[in-house]
């Protein structure tokens, strides 16, 4: 059976486009923000195998796809279905593909992030959205998803570093010194966590973060 040459280099590129998905993911999507937010739940309530790590990578995913829907759906519509259908070449593909990506990354990165990379590039100063290279514009989205992750997580930290002072001070004064207060603290945190419905203020609270 003969493999026309075009769809031979569609599978290949393809197959090729398969290894690189989790860089994409880490790179070009909220997935970063998304999966170091819910570390810090864990890490603030202090326990540290619960949830498991494929369970919040699970969750991230999801979440992800779901910040991602609108630019997803843009890239299937002016890219893929298109290729499909023949309309276009796997170059032009790419390049309408990469215009959604774009648009959420500029919508999301810092400005002094971005400049920071223009200026390491050794590049002109650009004087539109156009003019940034996507070399230039992947890193300093990856940092200013790094910080504003980091914000919340310390947002995230300030009540449940508050249960642990109460408990620490209230155990120092009855004489428990030798009780670890991380163990008595635990089950308030959880309490808490539960009591303010802390999964649904987490959700809300990183889907907005997007917006």
């Amino acid at each position: 059976m003969k493999i026309d040459s075009s769809n031979a280099l569609q599978i290949l590129v393809l197959v090729g486009g398969l290894s690189l998905i989790p860089a994409i993911l880490f790179t070009v999507t909220g997935f970063t923000r998304i999966l170091i937010v819910l570390g810090f739940i864990r890490s603030a309530m202090g326990t540290t195998t619960t949830p498991p790590n494929q369970v919040l990578v699970g969750i991230a995913l999801f979440l992800t796809l779901f910040v991602m829907k609108p630019t997803i759906g843009a890239i299937v519509n002016d890219a893929w279905d298109p290729l499909q259908r023949h309309q276009i070449t796997m170059s032009t593909a790419i390049t309408r593909a990469e215009e959604p990506l774009r648009e959420f990354m500029f919508n999301q990165v810092q400005s002094q992030d971005l400049t920071l990379f223009v200026s390491l590039a050794k590049i002109p100063t650009p004087q539109t959205r156009a003019q940034v290279p996507t070399y230039v514009l992947i890193p300093a989205f990856i940092l200013s998803e790094l910080k504003t992750a980091f914000q919340i997580g310390f947002l995230i930290f300030l009540p449940f570093l508050i249960i642990d002072l109460i408990v620490s001070s209230t155990l120092m004064s009855v004489g428990m010194m030798m009780l670890p207060p991380t163990f008595v603290s635990l089950p308030f945190k959880i309490l808490l966590f539960v009591l303010v419905d802390g999964w649904d203020l987490i959700t809300r609270s990183l889907i907005a973060s997007f917006h």
